[in-house]
C-alpha cells in the first residue's frame, strides 16, 4: 500500500497539465482505431473482468470510462467495489482509492479479509498482503470534504505519474458540492468523464440513493441521488441492493439459495448488455459469492500475475 499525502501541490499539478496544443492532431491518427472498430478486437484486450464467471463477458472494466457504482446505504456498494478492485490487482491492474469516507486502515482491514478469504488473517499474511500491494495499490490519505478541483487534480496525477488503471473515489457527496447544487454535479462528472478520456483511467464513483419509502424495492437509474445529467454524463451504472425481504427473516427460515444481494447493470453506453446478476454474501470474509455453495476464494501472495 502506497499513501500519497495531502499536502502535496495537487492544484500545482492539475494547472501544469493543461496544454490544448497537444490534443490539436490530425484526423488520421485516429485510422487504426476506426479500422478496429469494424474489423478488430483489440479494444476488448485492454478491458479486465469483474473478478465474477457469471460477469466475464457481460460487464468488464474499461479505460477511459467513468462508472457510477449506485446502492442505499449499507447495501454494499463499496464493499463489492472494494473486492472488484482486489480481484483487478490480481490481474495485474494498478488500482487507486480515494475514500473520504472511511480511514485507509479501515479500507485496507475490509481488504485484506478479502484476500484471505477469512474474517482473522494471521499477522504473517497481513504483513504480506500488504507487500503484496506495493506497485498495485495506492491511497489518497485524506478523510472528509474535499475540493473538486484537487479530487481532479489527485485523478490526473495518479494516472500520469503512477501509472493508475483505475480509481475509486468514493463518494460524491464528500466532493465539496452542495446536495441541491445540481449544476456543480453536472460539471464535476463531466470534468471525470474528461480525465478519463484523455487520460485512459477508469473512474469509479460511488453515488448514493435518493430515499424511499422503503428498502424492500429494487432501486434503478431513476433513484440515484443528486442531478440527472450524472447519469446521462457516467460511461456505466451499476446499483447495489441487499435482498431485505431474506434478511428480514430468521436466520433458520432464510432459504440457502435465496440470494443475499443483487447488482444491476443499469447503463453501458460502450457495450450492449443490461441486466442484473445474483450474489450471496459472506459477513465473515466480505465477499459476494456466485451461489451460496461458492467456497471463499484466497489471494496466493507468492503467485506471479500470469
Amino acid at each position: 500500500m502506497n499513501l500519497i499525502p495531502d499536502d502535496f501541490d495537487f492544484d500545482g499539478y492539475f494547472e501544469q497539465q493543461v496544454d490544448e496544443r497537444a490534443k490539436v492532431r490530425p484526423a488520421s491518427t485516429w485510422c487504426d482505431d476506426v479500422v478496429d472498430r469494424f474489423y478488430g478486437e483489440q479494444s476488448q484486450k485492454t478491458w479486465v473482468p469483474a473478478g465474477f464467471h457469471k460477469m466475464r463477458g457481460k460487464f468488464d472494466l474499461r479505460p477511459a470510462e467513468v462508472t457510477l457504482w449506485a446502492g442505499i446505504n449499507g447495501h454494499g456498494k463499496t464493499t463489492l467495489l472494494s473486492q472488484v478492485l482486489l480481484r483487478a490487482m490480481e490481474a495485474g491492474q494498478r488500482a487507486g482509492l480515494a475514500s473520504f469516507e472511511m480511514k485507509p486502515a479501515v479500507s485496507m482491514a475490509k481488504m485484506t479479509r478479502q484476500a484471505a478469504g477469512t474474517g482473522q488473517p494471521s499477522i504473517a499474511y497481513i504483513r504480506g498482503f500488504h507487500q503484496w500491494t506495493d506497485e498495485r495499490l495506492w491511497i489518497y490519505d485524506h478523510l472528509g470534504r474535499v475540493a473538486t478541483k484537487r479530487v481532479l487534480a489527485v485523478a490526473t496525477y495518479m494516472r500520469k505519474e503512477l501509472g493508475i488503471d483505475h480509481m475509486v473515489i468514493d463518494s460524491l457527496m464528500k466532493c465539496g458540492i452542495g446536495t441541491d447544487d445540481y449544476t456543480a454535479q453536472k460539471d464535476f462528472v463531466n470534468d471525470l468523464c474528461s480525465v478519463a478520456q484523455d487520460t485512459g483511467l477508469g473512474i469509479h464513483l460511488v453515488v448514493h440513493m435518493r430515499k424511499g419509502e422503503n428498502e424492500r424495492s429494487a432501486p434503478d437509474k431513476f433513484d440515484v441521488k443528486g442531478a440527472s445529467e450524472i447519469v446521462d454524463l457516467a460511461d456505466n451504472l451499476v446499483v447495489c441492493w441487499k435482498n431485505v425481504r431474506k434478511l428480514a427473516k430468521n436466520e433458520q427460515d432464510r432459504d440457502p439459495d435465496d440470494p443475499d444481494a443483487f447488482v444491476r447493470i443499469a447503463k453501458q453506453r460502450h457495450f450492449s448488455w443490461e441486466g442484473s446478476f445474483a450474489f450471496w454474501f459472506d459477513p465473515d470474509t466480505q465477499q459476494f459469492r456466485e451461489h451460496h455453495a461458492e467456497r471463499a476464494f484466497h489471494i496466493d501472495l507468492q503467485r506471479e500475475v500470469a
